[in-house]
C-alpha cells in the first residue's frame, strides 16, 4: 500500500471511472520497451513511481515535466494490450489508484489487461451509442449478461452476449468525457474481466481436476 498526499491508496486498484483524458505527445522505443509522454491536467498532481491506469493499463510514472509525464511499457504489456496501436495525438482514459475512503462507483479493476477485443459495430441510438465487440472465445466463461467489464479502463455493463461477442451502451456523459468516442469498427480495445469472476472460474477449474 502506498501513501500519496496524506491519503491511502490501494496498490494497483482502480474503479473504472475515468478521471481525465490524456494526450499522447511522443513515443520512443528502447529495446523491446516503449515510452509514452502524456500531457494531462493530472500531471501536476502526480509523483514518480505512482501508478495510473491508461486505457485500462496500469503504468508507472517515471518522469515528470511541464504538464506532462512519462510511462514505459515492457514487451509483455505491449503484447497483451493495444499500446502498440497508440499514435501521437491519441486521447487516452486516465484514472489514479483508488482511495480507501471513496465510494466504489464502478467495479474493482486491477489495470491488468487480460486481452484485447475488436469493435465490430457502432450504432447511434436515441440517448446512447451502442458498441459491439468481439473477444477471444476462450474467455467466454468470464462474460455474463449484465455483468461488469473494463473497456479501455472504463467500467461498463455488458449485454447481448454470445460465445465471442458482447454489446455495451454508452450514455452521453461517458461518450463525451472518455476516449470511447474514438472507437470505430476495427478499433482494438483493452479488456479486463471482472476479478471476482476470474477467481470463481479458477476455483471451478481446480475442482474439476
Amino acid at each position: 500500500m502506498s501513501v500519496w498526499t496524506g491519503m491511502f491508496y490501494l496498490a494497483y486498484m482502480f474503479t473504472g471511472i475515468v478521471e481525465s483524458i490524456g494526450i499522447v505527445r511522443s513515443i520512443t522505443e528502447e529495446g523491446s520497451n516503449k515510452s509514452f509522454w502524456i500531457e494531462s491536467s493530472l500531471a501536476s498532481e502526480l509523483s514518480i513511481d505512482q501508478s495510473v491506469s491508461h486505457q485500462g493499463v496500469c503504468l508507472t510514472v517515471d518522469q515528470l515535466k511541464d504538464g506532462q509525464y512519462r510511462v514505459t511499457a515492457i514487451d509483455e504489456t505491449l503484447k497483451k494490450t493495444n499500446l502498440n496501436d497508440w499514435k501521437v495525438g491519441d486521447r487516452v482514459n486516465l484514472e489514479r489508484c483508488m482511495q480507501m475512503n471513496c465510494r466504489l462507483d464502478g467495479h474493482i479493476v486491477q489495470g491488468h489487461v487480460d486481452t484485447t477485443a475488436t469493435c465490430m459495430a457502432r450504432e447511434e441510438k436515441e440517448g446512447s451509442v451502442e458498441y459491439r465487440f468481439q473477444f477471444p472465445s476462450q474467455y467466454a466463461g468470464l462474460v455474463i449478461e449484465k455483468g461488469s467489464i473494463s473497456v479501455n479502463g472504463t467500467s461498463l455493463t455488458i449485454f447481448n452476449i454470445t460465445e465471442a461477442e458482447f454489446t455495451v451502451a454508452i450514455i452521453p456523459y461517458t461518450y463525451e468525457h472518455t476516449s470511447i468516442n474514438q472507437v470505430q469498427p476495427g478499433t482494438r480495445v483493452n479488456i479486463e474481466f471482472d476479478i471476482i469472476g476470474k477467481y470463481i472460474l479458477r476455483q471451478v477449474e481446480l475442482g474439476k481436476k
